[in-house]
Order: C-alpha cells, then sequence, then structure tokens
C-alpha cells in the first residue's frame, strides 16, 4: 500500500532523515507500520534540530516539499496566492499516486487537501482533525470549512474522519478517536507515595496566550499565598516566555515556578510520575495530550471546559473543571487539596480512565482503518 500524508507539520532533514514535531511523528510511525510506500507532502524548513523533534522511522520517505503559507494577513495571503501552484501540484499529485490518502487537518495544507481529496471520490481516505470538532465552538471560518466539507458525505466519499470526542448527530463518516502516548507495559499500579510535602503542579505545552500559561501561574500563585507548598513546572517554550519569566521574578515566585523549556519525552514523563497535578487552562484544544499524559501517571487534571475535556474529567469526576475564575478555580482547588481522600478518588479514576488509550490499543485502531 502507498500511503500518501498531506500535513501543515514544518519538517527538518538532516542526514537523509525528515524530522518533525515528535508526538506527530511517533503517532505517523505507527500507521508505516502497514504500508509500503510513502509519500509526504508539507513545509521543509532548515531549522535546528531541538529535544521536541524526532525522525519517521521509514527507510524511504518519498518527500516533496511545499511552501509554508499563512493568510494572517493581506501580505502573507498575496504571497500565498502565488505559491498556491506549487501547493495544489505536489497535492494533486501525491494523491493521484496513492493508494490511501491521509489528511491532517485543520491548517492551511489540510483546508487545500480538503478540496483536493473532492477529485478522488473512489480511493480510501482518512483525516486526523486534531482541533476541537464541538459544533457548538466558535472557530476561524477554515476550521468551519474544513469541517464541512469532510463531514460532507455527498462530497466526500470514502474518507473516514478521526476526531476528538463523541459527538451527536454526527455523519456516518466521523469516528470519535483518541492519541496515545504510553503503552500497555509502562502502565504501572497506583501508588500514593507521592511526596506530601509538597504538592507539585506541571503545566506541558506551548507558552502562547492560547495555552493561557499565565492562568495556571496565578492559580498556583493564589496557592502558595495561602500558605500551601506548591510548585509549579512548566515545559515548553513560545511568545509568552519572556512575559512569563518577569511576571515570575516581579512576584518573587523563581523558588516555587520554574519555566523549564523544552525536554525529551523521558524527562517530562519523570516529571508527571511526581506531579499531583497536571494543569491546563488552554482556550481551545483538540485532545489535550498533556492532560492525558498526566492522568496516565495518577495526576489529577486541571483543565478548562473545552473540546473534549469534560468528558475525559468525566465532568469533574476524575478532575476539576476550570471556570476561569480565579476565586472560584482556587475554591475549587483547595476543596481537594484539603480531603485526601477526594484527590486519591479522582487520581485513581484519572489514571484508570487513560490507561484505556494505549499505544497498543491505538495501533490496533490504526490497522483496522488501513
Amino acid at each position: 500500500m502507498k500511503l500518501a500524508i498531506i500535513t501543515h507539520v514544518i519538517h527538518i532533514k538532516e542526514k537523509n532523515k525528515y524530522y518533525g514535531y515528535a508526538p506527530y511523528i511517533r503517532e505517523m510511525n505507527i500507521w508505516l507500520k502497514y504500508i509500503d510506500n510513502i509519500i509526504i507532502v508539507a513545509p521543509l524548513e532548515e531549522n535546528i534540530l531541538g529535544k521536541i523533534h524526532t525522525s519517521y522511522e521509514f527507510s524511504d520517505v518519498d518527500f516533496r516539499s511545499i511552501p509554508n503559507f499563512n493568510f494572517t494577513n493581506l501580505s502573507n495571503t498575496f504571497c500565498s496566492i502565488f505559491k498556491s501552484p506549487v501547493i495544489f501540484w505536489n497535492i494533486f499529485w501525491a494523491m493521484k499516486e496513492a493508494d490511501h490518502i491521509h489528511l491532517r487537518c485543520p491548517g492551511n495544507v489540510g483546508l487545500i487537501g480538503c478540496f483536493i481529496q473532492l477529485l478522488f471520490p473512489s480511493k480510501q481516505k482518512t483525516a486526523k482533525y486534531a482541533g476541537n470538532w464541538d459544533p457548538e465552538s466558535k472557530q476561524p471560518v477554515s476550521y468551519c470549512l474544513q469541517k464541512w466539507i469532510l463531514s460532507n458525505t455527498f462530497l466526500t466519499r470514502n474518507m473516514q474522519v478521526l476526531v476528538y470526542g463523541d459527538w451527536k448527530h454526527q455523519s456516518k463518516n466521523i469516528k470519535p478517536f483518541f492519541t496515545a502516548t504510553y503503552s500497555e507495559i509502562e502502565k504501572e499500579v497506583f501508588s500514593e507515595n507521592k511526596s506530601n510535602e509538597i504538592i507539585e503542579f506541571i503545566f506541558v505545552g506551548s507558552l502562547v496566550v492560547g495555552k493561557n500559561p499565565l492562568y495556571a501561574i496565578k492559580l498556583v500563585q493564589k496557592l502558595i499565598e495561602s500558605g500551601k507548598k506548591a510548585h509549579l513546572n512548566l515545559y515548553g517554550n513560545g511568545m509568552e516566555k519572556d512575559n512569563l519569566d518577569l511576571y515570575i521574578k516581579e512576584n518573587k515566585l523563581g523558588d516555587f515556578i520554574v519555566l523549564q523549556g523544552n525536554q525529551d519525552r523521558e524527562t517530562i514523563k519523570k516529571a508527571y510520575q511526581k506531579s499531583h497535578f497536571v494543569i491546563l487552562p488552554s482556550k481551545s484544544e483538540g485532545w489535550p495530550k498533556a492532560i492525558a499524559e498526566g492522568m496516565f501517571w495518577g495526576c489529577v487534571p486541571i483543565a478548562t471546559e473545552v473540546s473534549c475535556i469534560p468528558f475525559m474529567l468525566d465532568y469533574g469526576n476524575r478532575g476539576i473543571l476550570l471556570e476561569k475564575n480565579l476565586e472560584k478555580d482556587f475554591a475549587h482547588i483547595l476543596e481537594v487539596l484539603d480531603n485526601h481522600d477526594v484527590f486519591v478518588m479522582k487520581s485513581k479514576l484519572a489514571q484508570n480512565w487513560s490507561h484505556l488509550y494505549t499505544t497498543d490499543f491505538f495501533e490496533k485502531e490504526i490497522k483496522n482503518l488501513l
């Protein structure tokens, strides 16, 4: 089988290997176990490899580079129009040569792919919609357009669309799905032996406004000011790093709140294992990987009520749903902290749920799709 992957993920080439954002590449490496040939259509840039990158585990990648583009302003839109012929050309021929077409959405490349796949109604196709599929959520027009095309079974034929969450009144080609990080053999029996001397919080994600890391800092700050021995580690980089660093310094929080930057998978795994809570006050999510990962190691999740998060947290039974009101959210966290039995119950429930979604189960589901 020849698989064509159409994606907006930026790639880097080094020593005849193609690298990209590690969680995405690891997921695709599972897909690649069941195919013979691969075509990847994606942006290729000369960036420096970092701890967040890994490579495809496939010996012969047919990589077809397209320019990175966006429509964020008039100048970029104008440039994108000139780039569009080569983008359309590469995507069209990759789809034509493939036995199975796989789109990664939402994104600018995914949007173009949504239109071009209409020309291949008889080919087997899958689309991974990694954003928020909630029909009631407010999203950019381009995202709504991709969702409409993908779910329209008259226009889009032979397509299985993998979405996060189980939503009502969906077309027959929409399949609730998930993302997995850890395997069956990594499961551990739940332990209540995490240190109780300091309450450990962990934030994993890009340091950008959309992920709202400042709100996580303010919540932990409020706990510290109330007399709790709390500590927060933030893993990731982004445009808000300098602002967060300044806030930490101005409020003399350096002994309690630390920006750890990007770290490798094993470092973050160990950080989850010693943490009591995983926190993500994000404005929008698809499948919040950091929340699922923290839950795998018994962290009580604290997250906003967006996308499939209420389902993941069983509407608060296995975590804390944030209201984005500092006083109310602080009170909810304090209530759990002051009742050890409640914390242990939520922690166990969180871990039991996350243990259902292993890479072993994920691989079986992918095999069925292909």
